[in-house]
């Protein structure tokens, strides 16, 4: 082979593994490249530690439920998939019926979009986004409605990625995020004129505890819509097959145990909300929320194959090997959830606020 031939075939060659890890399987959304894979606030070299440190939370899986030990428990979760979540999956950490001729990101919009037409808030409106991750959603609400969206994590990286995109996106002076445990979050009573979460309270080990921040913080009247992870009427505790899935789910997306369907209502009511509507958005004629993952596929081998190459050049901490093959074997239980309709991910309910609230 002569020269110019080999420095063609190497020009090539780099090209191409230039396109196969920094461009080929990013998010819809770029957010992430593969060469910027981290731990999130871990150091690179703390981050194997950290995911068995993640992994040591369910050799006593009861200890779990304490609400002094999960916070640091989703906060390590966090830290080691942010950064996997938004190049692989995108900025919206959530699932979203599939919409005839429509992609997965407009499904993924039209989703966030829905939620906030529930809450019938007028623009300048104050709402708050309780679990808002790195801010799809919110950017996407804040955007369509007009509202000024105030954000709550419990992951400091999270706040810091999410602040980035809001500036990126110009609306920075529109979102605002904060630091925090939405179990006991910094703000005054009777402050927001709605609320919503989506797919993010079912990291709380008791929903009664977020519920009821949540009341206390809306103005009398005002609206809270949430999207919940829940076993369906489908599932059964006796069945070993229905057992090895939702234990598979509350393992690879840190839950300290999934609630069911009819317990949601319950709770609401009891923190004092009125209840006005309540319906699994996955049901017909939804398309299934999971065809995304089962699409994914391909796209998880050919990202595998990335993330251990370049754990293997130094170039991302050796952990995050571990921590993608982990959400790939989550997502295998995610789709057999779907696909068995004993797990939804979008039950949505839709709670009001009384007009003669009593004082919390």
């Amino acid at each position: 082979m002569d020269t110019l031939s080999l420095f063609f075939t190497a020009s090539l060659v780099a090209f191409g593994l230039y396109w196969f890890i920094c461009i080929l399987g990013s998010a819809e959304q770029k957010g992430k490249s593969a060469v910027h894979l981290s731990g999130g606030s871990i150091s690179a070299d703390k981050v194997s530690d950290n995911y068995n440190q993640y992994w040591s939370f369910f050799r006593r899986p009861k200890e779990i439920e304490t609400a002094d030990k999960v916070p640091a428990f989703v906060d390590t979760f966090y830290n080691l998939v942010t950064d996997i979540y938004e190049w692989g999956w995108g900025q919206s950490f959530h699932f979203s019926p599939s919409l005839p001729g429509c992609s997965h990101r407009d499904a993924t919009r039209a989703h966030e979009e829905y939620a906030v037409d529930l809450l019938n808030v007028s623009p300048g409106s104050r709402i708050l986004d309780a679990g808002c991750g790195v801010g799809g959603p919110m950017r996407a609400i804040a955007s369509h409605s007009g509202a000024r969206v105030v954000g709550i994590t419990i992951n400091e990286y999270q706040v810091n990625r999410a602040r980035l995109h809001n500036k990126k996106a110009g609306l920075e002076k529109q979102c605002e995020v904060v630091c925090g445990n939405f179990l006991h979050m910094p703000f005054e009573e009777s402050s927001f004129d709605g609320a919503y979460s989506i797919e993010a309270t079912c990291h709380a080990p008791n929903l009664e505890e977020v519920y009821s921040e949540i009341y206390r913080v809306l103005k009398p009247g005002a609206l809270y819509v949430s999207y919940e992870w829940v076993t369906t009427e489908l599932y059964r505790g006796d069945n070993p097959e229905h057992t090895e899935i939702i234990q598979g789910i509350e393992r690879g997306d840190a839950l300290p145990g999934l609630r069911s369907y009819d317990q949601i209502a319950e709770i609401a009511r009891k923190v004092g909300f009125e209840v006005l509507k309540e319906k699994d958005l996955a049901e017909p004629p939804a398309g299934p929320w999971w065809s995304r993952l089962k699409m994914g596929r391909i796209a998880y081998w050919r990202n595998h194959i990335v993330v251990t190459v370049l754990a293997w050049l130094g170039i991302a901490p050796k952990g995050v090997v571990d921590v993608h093959e982990m959400l790939f074997k989550t997502a295998d239980f995610l789709t057999r959830g779907g696909e068995t309709g004993i797990f939804t991910p979008m039950h949505m309910i839709l709670c009001r606020k009384p007009e003669q609230a009593a004082a919390q």
